[in-house]
């Protein structure tokens, strides 16, 4: 099991993640936990005049696969609107359940096709989406 969920690119996206990153004066902030598996995830946000994700921090407190959800989200989420994420957040739902993620600059979501396998490691590769949207309702 471990071989192929925990595969060496999930390792190397893990390890890309900024330990510790905060901003200074975010627009909103969230702290979010996946009850099954105790993983953390906290967030803060800075959210443009348009409605887009301006700046993001991610911090996480979480196994190999929430933190390289959570190093894929910080690398793409700029210029996303709370509507984008969420549908992003959808299509990985759906792509962990067996659809098609289809082809788009998030590809290295395509790293965790093993976790399909695995259910209960769903929560924890969502866990960083559900941060960033539970930022974006406390900002609202």
């Amino acid at each position: 099991m471990a071989a192929t969920l925990y595969s060496n690119a999930i390792l190397r996206l893990a390890a890309s993640l900024v330990h510790g990153d905060h901003l200074e004066n975010p627009t909103a902030s969230a702290d979010v936990r996946a009850p099954l598996c105790g993983s953390r995830i906290s967030v803060d946000i800075v959210i443009d005049q348009d409605g887009s994700l301006g700046q993001i921090a991610v911090r996480a407190n979480a196994c190999a696969l929430g933190q390289a959800s959570a190093a894929i989200l910080a690398k793409h989420a700029a210029a996303n609107t709370q509507q984008m994420i969420g549908r992003r957040r959808s299509a990985l739902a759906a792509f962990l359940n067996g659809e098609d993620l289809g082809s788009d600059d998030w590809q290295e979501l395509n790293e965790f096709a093993a976790a399909r396998d695995y259910p209960a490691r769903h929560g924890a590769i969502l866990l960083p989406f559900d941060a960033v949207l539970a930022a974006f309702e406390s900002a609202a």
